[in-house]
């Protein structure tokens, strides 16, 4: 494997955990997912060739010969482009991910009372993981319900699947046996790589995400992760938290994304 940034290293070393397949084509990697047709990141591509990072027009029919049956577009980049108005006239969104990253251990915070947290095992847990991913799209309106939950659904299967196999684990908050806030962490050699932290919008800033994160780092301390990754859009408020409990700023990553028209 190439010498890549840690958010887009264990990017893919997650893929391939939880089913995807990469290929290397020289100037550009391919991320399949057969397991999961409608998981828009699981069918991308990553651009390597920085010389060509301003031609979209390029990359939109690279990806259109590489998929031709996705309605969407999914491009990892290496950098925003110097001028993002040829993307955002081809109905691209460009914009930039914050990848943070820590070799201490992070910081353990409390856990807020009126919360218990275990990590995720049994089939209620994982039934209540699938709830809360819906609950949160339901809240948004980002997709539509009925091709969000298949999605969700499959990406659950696959993320226990790794849970069960010991490469990674979910941890989640409940209040009054509700999950209401959870993240995962996946083990990707000797880094740890934090997926999918979300906490319900009614239980935010009372100190959830910050508790999840230092558990599940000592969970991945435990089986030799020596580095901790996370990875957050920039203007994500999140930011802050990550920050408090020991990471800080590495080499960033841009995408350029296009949905389907629903």
């Amino acid at each position: 494997m190439r010498d890549l940034p840690p958010g887009w290293a264990t990017d893919l070393a997650v893929d391939v955990l939880m089913g995807s397949t990469v290929e290397d084509r020289g100037d550009h990697l391919v991320v399949r997912t057969p397991n999961n047709p409608s998981f828009h990141w699981g069918h991308c591509l990553f651009v390597l060739d920085d010389a060509r990072i301003d031609d979209p027009g390029h990359w939109l029919g690279v990806f259109a010969q590489t998929f031709p049956e996705a309605r969407w577009v999914a491009l990892g980049l290496p950098r925003l482009p110097a001028d993002l108005a040829p993307w955002t006239a081809l109905g691209l969104e460009v914009g930039l991910d914050d990848v943070l990253t820590t070799r201490e251990l992070p910081e353990l915070l409390p856990a807020p009372p009126g919360y218990t947290v275990h990590r995720l095992v049994t089939d209620e847990d994982w039934e209540q993981h699938t709830a809360h991913e819906q609950r949160e799209n339901a809240r948004t309106g980002e997709y539509p319900a009925e091709g969000h939950e298949r999605f969700v659904r499959a990406q659950t299967a696959s993320r226990r699947v790794v849970c069960e196999r010991g490469d990674a684990a979910w941890f989640g908050a409940f209040h009054e046996g509700v999950l209401v806030a959870d993240l995962g962490i996946v083990r990707c050699g000797d880094d740890a790589r934090y997926q999918s932290v979300g906490t319900e919008l009614e239980h935010r800033r009372r100190g959830l995400a910050g508790h999840l994160l230092g558990v599940a780092a000592r969970w991945a301390a435990d089986r030799g992760a020596r580095r901790w990754v996370i990875v957050t859009e920039a203007t994500n408020p999140a930011g802050r938290v990550y920050r408090s409990v020991g990471f800080a700023p590495d080499r960033g990553s841009a995408q350029a994304y296009r949905k389907p028209a629903y």
